[in-house]
């Protein structure tokens, strides 16, 4: 069972339905996902605390997983996220980046192993990770 960490914002209704609908099709196949939104910090939201259990649990678990899935909503739609992204990258994690935007930034989608759509997510296979090409507008 291959691990992944799903890369994602969750701050409002839109983004939160993409992530459950994003972890749905990634447990259906059988990988083992940490979905920060599932796990939070037991510090004050807001507080120093807080941010650094966050930042450490998210990196601890970046270095767990094997695949790092984002959900990116086009240019400029999480600098966390971005972040994320971007450590995977530094880490040799492939990154398949799951674009719901109609725009991308080109150091996001650049350094993705897979840039797909969340359709075609459902077909993509975790055990070949084909890779692919973003050929949408970008900035």
């Amino acid at each position: 069972m291959k691990r992944v960490y799903l890369a994602s914002p969750f701050f409002n209704e839109k983004e939160i339905n993409h992530v459950k609908q994003v972890e749905a099709i990634l447990e259906e196949k059988g990988l083992q996902v940490f979905s920060p939104m599932r796990h939070s910090a037991d510090a004050e939201v807001g507080s120093r605390q807080w941010s650094i259990e966050t930042f450490t649990n998210d990196i601890k678990h970046i270095k767990w997983a094997e695949i790092v899935v984002g959900i990116y909503h086009g240019n400029y739609s999480d600098s966390g996220t971005a972040w994320e992204l971007g450590y995977a990258y530094a880490t040799d994690k492939p990154v398949i980046l799951v674009h719901l935007g109609e725009n991308s930034n080109l150091m996001v989608h650049e350094g993705a192993h897979a840039n797909i759509t969340l359709e075609e997510l459902e077909d993509h296979d975790f055990n070949q990770l084909s890779s692919s090409f973003y050929s949408g507008a970008m900035l």
